[in-house]
């Protein structure tokens, strides 16, 4: 009966394991799409012919409010990747690292048209 306990413990041990894996493939999984989904919208923003005479600051202002709901998905999505990934680590310090990761994407469409602009005449 004792041996019957163990092995029952044991299996749910690794379902309980299984289950936290899946979630957290799951997170990053969503985390990922959410990262592509807001660098596709920007690549888009980016590619707008009107943003042709823009200079880099008014890019940059266009780029920050572009494609919003991209923008919230992508941080929540990261959010609960990092929170399913360091559980013990505070949630403020994930909410920054997913801002960090929003502005840093914001930060490299900017410097791509900075440097693949037509030269000013």
């Amino acid at each position: 009966m004792r041996m019957l306990m163990v092995g029952a413990a044991l299996v749910v041990m690794t379902s309980a394991a299984m289950a936290d894996d899946d979630d957290a493939k799951g997170a990053q999984k969503l985390a990922m799409q959410g990262r592509d989904d807001y660098w596709h919208c920007l690549s888009r923003e980016y590619s707008r012919d009107s943003n042709q005479g823009l200079s880099e600051q008014d890019f940059g202002r266009s780029v920050a409010s572009a494609c919003p709901s991209e923008r919230q998905y992508y941080r929540v999505a990261l959010l609960d990747y990092l929170t399913t990934q360091y559980p013990n680590i505070d949630a403020g310090a994930h909410l920054a690292t997913a801002n960090r990761a929003v502005e840093s994407a914001q930060k490299d469409i900017v410097t791509a048209f900075v440097k693949h602009r037509p030269p000013q005449k």
